[in-house]
């Protein structure tokens, strides 16, 4: 079986397993078109992690989705949609097709709206680990290092957010990635800003290849 996984941009990925496609916080905006414009394939299974619009997008996912499509979500991205979903709390798993999707946390520690109030709450998202076959792919979603991370059993691909503000920054991803020790670890949600240090800090303190991609870009495991 091979798995391919492409990153779209942002936080965006399709991972096909086969023939069967996969969006994870599928997110289109003008700048993401721009760089990848691509017709994107009709998806198997759609992931979204939480209801920010930037991970949770209706234009983008109604594109991509057709009645044989999944949606896994929390709930409120459902009324977003407008769609029966199916919801997944942390330690929670559904199959689709011969695709596990087990339910993880996400959520922040020291990133802060204001004090005591962070950006993404306990319990508001989640983050996914997506098997098939003997591989699994960690999609982190919008978090900190938090401990859950030491349970996340054997990861063969990590994608993790490093762009600071509402997730971790480099050091913190790099800190991530010491934890989960994935085979691979890809960047995400970066804001475009240099992962120069989260490399650095992966090469030198861990086995974890650092697999860096361009939007539209894709590698297979």
């Amino acid at each position: 079986m091979t798995i391919s996984v492409r990153w779209l941009g942002h936080a965006s990925f399709q991972i096909n397993v086969d023939e069967k496609i996969i969006y994870v916080d599928l997110y289109r905006s003008k700048k993401a078109r721009e760089r990848v414009p691509d017709v994107l394939d009709p998806a198997t299974l759609v992931l979204a992690t939480h209801s920010h619009n930037d991970h949770c997008f209706p234009e983008a996912i109604n594109e991509v989705r057709s009645a044989e499509t999944t949606i896994i979500a929390p709930s409120d991205c459902g009324e977003k949609l407008g769609a029966a979903i199916t919801s997944l709390a942390p330690g929670e798993e559904a199959t689709v097709q011969g695709i596990t999707v087990k339910a993880v946390h996400a959520y922040n520690v020291k990133r802060f709206r204001s004090p005591g109030n962070p950006y993404h709450p306990k319990g508001f998202g989640v983050g996914y680990l997506i098997s098939a076959e003997d591989k699994t792919i960690y999609f982190a979603g919008d978090t900190d290092v938090i401990p859950e991370m030491k349970e996340l059993g054997p990861v063969d691909v990590a994608l993790l957010p490093c762009g600071d503000t509402y997730t971790m920054d480099n050091k913190d991803a790099a800190e991530a990635t010491s934890i989960i020790k994935p085979k691979i670890v890809v960047p995400m949600h970066t804001w475009d800003k240099s992962i120069d240090d989260f490399k650095k800090r992966v090469e030198k303190d861990t086995d974890t290849e650092f697999r860096p991609l361009k939007e539209g870009e894709s590698f297979s495991i």
